[in-house]
């Protein structure tokens, strides 16, 4: 037996440490630590509920939209008017979540995965005249790889000329992410941290000069998701098509939905939309969403009470630091008692087996391609595939919703702030499943729970034992070279990890405990 800890887990979004227990190469049992603490629910307590959908927003920099998104429903169901907000107002709120996934997922491909498959190395061979690969170079000829290096070595299969046109498209993807903010702001009011998402609807207004600024912007990113993200996530599949049986997981997908098409439905679990929710498995049957089977276990998490397990609105935030058999600041989401994985994979995968006929006819387009039948879905590739596809289906969507716009007519409507109400807010952000639930005493926030993607994803072992999603991912995949895992990083960046919303740096007081300058 042998031990490898990777810690920090880099090109992630914030603090993981991942500990693997080895026997010829095979990994035989996984941990996945969450080193800082989450103290978000401490700080929103004794708040006007209004705070929540701006405070939440701070707990990640990377997909504040979404948070934003959850803790406005959770408000609108709060506050009694979900089924009242005006259809500019439900769109504007799509549009605005559609750009965010957009930019977010362009990211997570080129500035954080592709590097696992990309050698930049290949670029000093290059003979061209793109001044991008030509700066980057004149850089490896100096010996500056930065920010390329450090990394693992090895198994870089790309032949010469697609990587180098990889290397291009990693320069190109940092504009293109640039427009998807742009775009997010021109209904948001700013990124990150929108300021137009709230209870009753939005506070931004539709013009046809700001349609056409987002259409404009978004006209672009289709061309690039269409002719350069698709294509090379292919062409990483057709080299690496042994990563379809890799990182299997759990088996068990869980989707919250996105992308309100009608807000009549009051119950988010069964609200049209566009992104569908539900559970699936392996089959690819669609089950119904059933929340109260929700639930949250602390055994092997840093907080008190772990004997319990609880449902979010009874969550409680009570941190325990050195407590016995715990090993992570993550807690445990289980639904039904079981492991679930959530992500793009799981709402495409939902989608698909509600026999919505677009998100077939695009998956099954892919799979027939490798030959491979929808199991493969459940693998590194298959979520690649999933998030690469669903960046699609939204940004040819978002043309629909601009053109439903009218300009002129309502945003938001008036509400009043009840005395007591508990409300719930369900979405699916740009890493799976969010949910978020409030409890208001005195029309102030008594109790608040964010039960979020990469907590149900990074979760470490429940109190009977089931390890977390990407623990059952990594166990049993084989490690050529165990000084040099590349294919444990490959497994862990397939999930989009999101430490930063998992876990947060404050104390129960609220005080810093550092700031740290990373080069």
């Amino acid at each position: 037996m042998a031990k490898i800890i990777i810690d920090p887990v880099t090109r992630i979004e914030g603090h993981l440490k991942i500990e693997l227990v080895t026997e010829n190469g095979e990994v035989k049992e996984a941990k996945s630590t969450g080193t800082l603490f989450r103290g978000i629910e401490i700080i929103l307590k004794g708040r006007d509920p209004r705070d929540a959908q701006r405070y939440v927003q701070r707990i990640c920099g990377v997909c504040p939209t979404s948070h934003s998104t959850a803790a406005t429903l959770n408000l609108d169901s709060a506050f009694g008017i979900s089924d009242k907000i005006p259809d500019n107002g439900r769109l504007l709120r799509n549009i605005i979540l559609g750009a965010a996934h957009i930019a977010d997922h362009i990211l997570h491909f080129y500035h954080l995965c592709a590097l696992d498959y990309v050698d930049v190395t290949k670029v000093a061979n290059y003979q061209g005249g793109n001044s991008a690969l030509n700066s980057i170079k004149d850089f490896i000829g100096r010996g500056e790889l930065g920010p390329f290096v450090p990394r693992y070595e090895g198994d870089y299969r790309l032949p010469d000329e697609i990587d180098q046109q990889a290397v291009a498209h990693y320069v190109e993807a940092l504009n293109m992410r640039r427009k998807g903010q742009e775009m997010l702001s021109i209904f948001g009011g700013k990124m990150p941290h929108n300021c137009a998402i709230m209870p009753g609807g939005v506070t931004e207004v539709p013009t046809v000069d700001k349609i056409a600024a987002f259409l404009w912007r978004l006209n672009e990113l289709r061309d690039f998701i269409d002719n350069v993200y698709l294509p090379d996530v292919l062409a990483v599949a057709e080299v690496y098509s042994d990563y379809f049986d890799i990182g299997k997981g759990c088996g068990n997908l869980l989707s919250y939905g996105s992308f309100d098409l009608d807000v009549s439905e009051t119950d988010l679990t069964k609200r049209s939309r566009l992104l569908k929710q539900g559970t699936v498995s392996t089959d690819l049957k669609l089950g119904e969403l059933d929340t109260s089977k929700i639930t949250e276990a602390v055994k092997h998490s840093w907080y008190a009470d772990s004997s319990d397990t609880r449902h979010p609105t009874q969550g409680e935030t009570r941190p325990e630091p050195g407590k016995a058999g715990a090993y992570s600041w993550v807690k445990s989401p289980r639904y039904d008692g079981k492991v679930f994985e959530v992500g793009p994979l799981a709402r495409v995968a939902a989608t698909y087996a509600s026999g919505n006929p677009r998100v077939k006819e695009m998956v099954d387009s892919v799979l027939s391609r490798f030959n491979a039948s929808p199991a493969a879905l459940f693998s590194v590739l298959g979520r690649h595939a999933a998030r690469a596809l669903y960046c699609k289906l939204i940004a040819d969507t978002m043309p629909e919703w601009l053109l439903q716009l009218k300009p002129g007519e309502p945003v938001c409507i008036d509400y009043t702030i009840p005395d007591e109400a508990n409300g719930m807010g369900l979405v699916d952000a740009a890493r799976g499943a969010l949910g978020h639930w409030i409890e208001i005493k005195d029309q102030k926030i008594a109790n608040y729970q964010c039960v979020v993607p990469s907590t149900w994803n990074f979760s470490p072992r429940d109190n009977n034992g089931q390890p977390g999603p990407v623990e059952q991912a990594l166990t049993g995949i084989k490690i050529k070279d165990e000084s040099n895992p590349f294919e444990v990083v490959r497994v862990i960046r397939s999930f989009d990890p999101c430490l930063a919303c998992a876990i947060h740096m404050v104390t129960p007081k609220g005080r810093s405990l550092g700031k740290f300058r990373v080069c």
